[in-house]
C-alpha cells in the first residue's frame, strides 16, 4: 500500500469537490390553455374501455378497474405518487385512486377530485367520464409544467358514487383525523361536458367562499352560471360532512332537467360536448393554479 500525506488528499478533496447546489429561484405561474385533442383522448380511451366491457364501466365491473387502472398509469408516467384505495360494496370491489403531486405544504392540502364510475345502463362518458377526464388533463399539465406549488395538491377518483356516494365517503371516513384536518380544499367536478349548456351550474349547498372563486373565472369570461343546489348528489357532500370546506361545477343549470342521455346507455363520447369539457377543463386549471399558490422555477 502506497503512503499519501495529508496535504495530497487535502488537494484532490478540494479540486474534485462539487460546489453546493444554489436553490431554484421560484417565479409565479400563470395556468396553461389546455386543448380540446388533449382532454379528448381521455374520452376515447374510456370509450374503448366500456366497448371492450360489455358497454358499461360500472361498479364491480370490470370495465370501471380498467378504467382506474388507465389512469394510475398516466399518472404514475408523470411523476404522481398513487394509491389505489379499495373498498368493498355490495358485494363487489370498488376502486378509489388518490394521486399526489410531490412537494408543497402537505398542511394545507388542496384536493381536487371525480367519481370515476358509471351507472350500469352505459358507459357513462358525461357522467362522469367528462370530470375524471379533465382532471386527468390538469394533473398531466401539473407535472409538464413541473409545478411547485405553495399549498400541496391532490386528485382524486372516486369509485360506487352512482350507488351513494360510496366511494368518496369511504375514504373520508377511513382517512386519520391528522391526515383530514390537512385537506383545507375540496373541488368536485361531476357532468362538466353536456350538450347545449345555458349556463353552469356552481353548488351552493357547498363552501361559499369557494363557489365564489369558481363563480369569479366564469364571469371573466363572461361565461353564463348560475348557482345550483345539488343536494348532495355527489363527492364534495362526502367532504363537507367531514367539516372540509368543498364547492364544485357543473355544466347544468337545474337537476330537473338534465342531459338527456343521463344514466342511459346513450351517454357516449358522441354525446357530450367537446368544447365544453375543454372549458372545463381551462376552468379547473385556472383555479387549481390560483389557489395552489402555482409557482416554476424561473428559467435562465
Amino acid at each position: 500500500m502506497v503512503a499519501v500525506s495529508a496535504a495530497s488528499v487535502l488537494t484532490s478533496t478540494l479540486a474534485n469537490a462539487q460546489p453546493a447546489a444554489v436553490p431554484a429561484t421560484l417565479v409565479t405561474a400563470g395556468p396553461p390553455t389546455v386543448s380540446k385533442d388533449a382532454v379528448m383522448t381521455h374520452i376515447a380511451d374510456l370509450q374503448k374501455i366500456a366497448d371492450a366491457n360489455g358497454g358499461t364501466r360500472a361498479h364491480g365491473r370490470a370495465g370501471h378497474k380498467a378504467s382506474v387502472d388507465q389512469v394510475k398509469a398516466k399518472l404514475d408516467a408523470a411523476g404522481f405518487k398513487t394509491q389505489l384505495a379499495p373498498f368493498n360494496h355490495q358485494g363487489a370491489q370498488g376502486w378509489n385512486l388518490i394521486a399526489d403531486w410531490p412537494g408543497g405544504d402537505e398542511s394545507n392540502t388542496l384536493m381536487v377530485g371525480a367519481h370515476i364510475d358509471s351507472v350500469t345502463a352505459g358507459p357513462g362518458l358525461n357522467d362522469n367520464g367528462s370530470g375524471s377526464a379533465a382532471i386527468l388533463q390538469v394533473a398531466l399539465e401539473v407535472s409538464k409544467a413541473q409545478l411547485k406549488p405553495q399549498r400541496h395538491l391532490r386528485f382524486g377518483w372516486w369509485g360506487a358514487e352512482e350507488l351513494g356516494l360510496i366511494g368518496s365517503t369511504q375514504w373520508v371516513k377511513n382517512l386519520p383525523a391528522a391526515e383530514k384536518s390537512k385537506i383545507k380544499t375540496y373541488l368536485n367536478f361531476d357532468m362538466v361536458a353536456t350538450k347545449k349548456v345555458s349556463k353552469w351550474g356552481i353548488y351552493t349547498d357547498g363552501d361559499k367562499a369557494l363557489g365564489a372563486e369558481l363563480k369569479a373565472w366564469f364571469d371573466a369570461r363572461n361565461v353564463p352560471n348560475v348557482g345550483i343546489n345539488i343536494n348532495s348528489r355527489s363527492d364534495h357532500a362526502a367532504f363537507r360532512n367531514a367539516g372540509i370546506p368543498a364547492s364544485g361545477v357543473i355544466s347544468e343549470d337545474s337537476l330537473s332537467n338534465l342531459d338527456p342521455c343521463y344514466h342511459k346507455a346513450c351517454d357516449t363520447q358522441t354525446s357530450l360536448s367537446p368544447d365544453a369539457l375543454t372549458l372545463a377543463t381551462n376552468m379547473i386549471a385556472g383555479v387549481t393554479w390560483k389557489l395552489s399558490g402555482a409557482q416554476v422555477a424561473a428559467r435562465g
